[in-house]
């Protein structure tokens, strides 16, 4: 395959794709009637200089992570995906890989969650995508790497985000992580990059294995599902989280809300003003 072509097919499709159906706010000076390079970038959190470089076939050699978020930055329908991952010299993943795809669906809610933190992982725990209130409310994430992006891998390794816990808390969220990593070797047997995550998650840090054998932590009879969040600019802010699971798609979506009229609904959209602000400075 010709190395511009997936360059090529990219740009031609970020063309096409009108800022407003992806959330790209759109000002009365604009000439471009697609994405801007930046702006696509910016959706699929990989560099703009890098998506420069696939644009002009100076880095023909874009990883499944890669491929997977500018086909879901882009809202390509499966034939598309699948042709993009072809051009790329990859296989569209399969049944027996831990899928990380968004959905038009799920895109069409997380749309309209636009202005309330969310982060998406995959069944493995990694992110796959984060947007910009909770980037402000958590700390960036367009930057995080490789291992950077599984929760298992920074709450073993001490990167941990704005959450405050106690020792024992602590202990318990990364029981639970791991216990449902578990499950998932289960579902997916034949993947390699799951297999190639468990023996990072070992070799990063000796607790894994013995938390691997152990199996779920116990629950309190009523376990919180709010969460303390210590931020640089605002101070504590008490939220509700709440995981919600994709099961077709096996994916698991947090939402960060507060009650309607508090102090801390107050104080979350003060921190996204901020935080949002920092981000595009």
């Amino acid at each position: 395959m010709d190395s511009w072509e997936f360059g090529r097919t990219v740009r031609r499709w970020r063309d096409r794709v009108a800022p407003e159906a992806v959330g790209v706010p759109v000002g009365r000076r604009r000439r471009a009637t697609g994405l801007r390079r930046e702006e696509l970038a910016q959706l699929a959190g990989i560099s703009a200089d890098y998506l420069t470089r696939l644009e002009q076939g100076r880095a023909t050699t874009p990883s499944a992570q890669v491929v997977e978020a500018l086909a879901r930055a882009l809202r390509l329908p499966d034939t598309e995906r699948g042709l993009l991952y072809r051009l790329a010299g990859l296989a569209a993943p399969g049944l027996e890989v831990v899928p990380s795809r968004v959905t038009a669906s799920v895109q069409r809610l997380l749309d309209r969650l636009a202005y309330t933190p969310v982060v998406v992982y995959d069944a493995t725990w990694t992110l796959v995508l984060a947007n910009a209130p909770y980037d402000a409310l958590m700390g960036d994430t367009s930057g995080w790497q490789g291992l950077e992006r599984n929760s298992i891998w920074r709450n073993l390794t001490g990167h941990h985000n704005r959450v405050v816990h106690t020792a024992q808390e602590h202990a318990r969220h990364v029981g639970l992580l791991v216990a449902d990593l578990r499950l998932t070797a289960s579902k997916y047997p034949a993947d390699r990059a799951l297999r190639r995550l468990i023996d990072d998650l070992a070799e990063a840090d000796p607790r894994f294995p013995e938390l691997w054998e152990a199996g779920p932590p116990e629950l309190p009879a009523e376990p919180s599902r709010q969460k303390v969040i210590e931020h640089p600019a605002v101070g504590r802010i008490t939220l509700d989280c709440d995981t919600l699971v994709v099961a077709s798609d096996d994916l698991r979506i947090t939402v960060y809300t507060a009650e309607p009229g508090s102090e801390d609904a107050e104080r979350l959209q003060l921190a996204t003003v901020l935080g949002t602000q920092s981000l595009v400075s």
